[in-house]
């Protein structure tokens, strides 16, 4: 079954096109992983620097895998660094 997973970031100013860049790196590298369907990255009109991306996945043990991949980890050590906080992930399934 389909699952969705919320991805949710905060980043100063400063940092928001380094974090670009991060992010850009990291779809990359999804668009070719097992069981990836789509993403969409949005931004908070409301509160600068907060962003959230939607990543759908075929299966939650596809997303378990692409948490597993070394380079994804690496990527995402580097921003949760820039951040200062871990990465929020919230995991939906389709009912």
């Amino acid at each position: 079954m389909a699952v969705k997973v919320l991805i949710k970031r905060k980043v100063a100013d400063k940092q928001a096109s380094e974090l670009e860049g991060l992010l850009r790196k990291m779809r990359v590298m999804t668009l070719s992983q097992k069981g990836y369907v789509s993403g969409e990255t949005f931004t908070r009109l409301d509160e600068p620097g907060v962003s959230m991306v939607i990543s759908t996945w075929q299966s939650l043990d596809d997303w378990r895998a692409w948490t597993l991949n070394k380079e994804r980890i690496t990527i995402q050590e580097e921003i949760d660094k820039l951040l200062g906080e871990p990465t929020q992930y919230e995991i939906f399934e389709n009912i």
